[in-house]
């Protein structure tokens, strides 16, 4: 199934693609119920075929891959599928321990070396940025940023994570300014100036079960912005795992309980283990495994 826009811009009015937080993996997020691995590829090459329709560059606001340690099967994969053109900086994602001075171990630096992206000189996830982070842009002063922002309700409660609003206020000297690091987009203007979080490529996690994957184009004209919305498959996401981990959370909460109410101070931890295994009923596989754990003569 495809959802997007219902009639893209023409060749000639997009100049930039904008786009964030692809999150490129080979591990299977516990949510999705399809083919993953291939469902991100879709995505992928569905921006890449804009990238060859509009002959423009992409710009990439960060993490790029999951970990920042790719496996070589990913990164082949990525080679095959990456847009060309292709614009990024460095997400927390994308750094061991978040740090931008051993970029030099990540996947994308690898690609970097390769020749097939080309990472911005800022600001990376991080950084504070300056005027030199920027970039002229069909003369629009440009500035990508890991950073997460957003609009409306707080994240979550003592977010200090800034709002659009914030960002736009105290980075006057930019005139198009593209987020990444919160997954959910959103856009915001100051006058003539314009704030870009473009969202997640893919849905990693049950809150986005309902969520449409998009990226934008961006037109040098007036500086604005129309969303293109990525191929979905509405099914491809389940909230089952919440459930079943719900209900094992409330077996280790009886079993705990139980535990509580029949430990003696009196007695050693392995006497207290004993008397629990006498007085309950617990299988023999599972008293076997105990046995082992803690080395308990039963």
């Amino acid at each position: 199934m495809m959802r997007r826009t219902s009639k893209l811009p023409s060749e000639g009015a997009v100049q930039a693609i904008l786009c964030a937080d692809f999150h490129l993996r080979d591990s299977v997020p516990v949510c999705r119920t399809d083919d993953f691995w291939e469902a991100q590829w879709v995505k992928v090459d569905f921006v890449a075929a804009l990238q060859r329709q509009y002959d423009c560059p992409v710009f990439h606001s960060g993490d790029l891959f999951h970990h920042w340690k790719a496996s070589p099967y990913l990164l082949s994969t990525t080679l095959k599928h990456l847009p060309k053109n292709f614009h990024t900086v460095y997400g927390n994602h994308d750094l061991p321990q978040h740090s931008i001075e051993l970029m030099e171990r990540s996947g994308v630096h690898t690609l970097e070396m390769a020749g097939e992206l080309i990472v911005l000189s800022g600001a990376h996830a991080g950084q504070e940025p300056t005027y030199d982070d920027g970039f002229d842009l069909c003369g629009y002063q440009t500035l990508v940023w890991h950073e997460g922002v957003w609009q409306g309700k707080s994240p979550w409660p003592g977010c200090t994570n800034p709002t659009t609003e914030e960002v736009l206020e105290k980075y006057d000297m930019f005139d198009l300014i593209v987020t990444g690091d919160f997954h959910i987009p959103c856009i915001d203007r100051d006058g003539d100036r314009l704030l870009v979080n473009p969202g997640s490529l893919m849905r990693q996690s049950a809150d986005q079960i309902d969520f449409q994957p998009r990226i934008y184009l961006w037109s040098a004209e007036d500086n604005d912005v129309v969303p293109a919305f990525l191929p979905i498959n509405p099914d491809a996401v389940s909230r089952e795992h919440l459930d079943v981990m719900k209900e094992r959370d409330k077996r280790i909460e009886a079993f705990i309980s139980r535990l509580d109410v029949d430990w003696s101070t009196e007695l050693s931890f392995e006497g207290n283990l004993k008397k629990y295994l006498s007085s309950n009923r617990v299988d023999a596989r599972t008293e076997e495994l105990i046995q082992k754990a803690v080395d308990l003569d039963l």
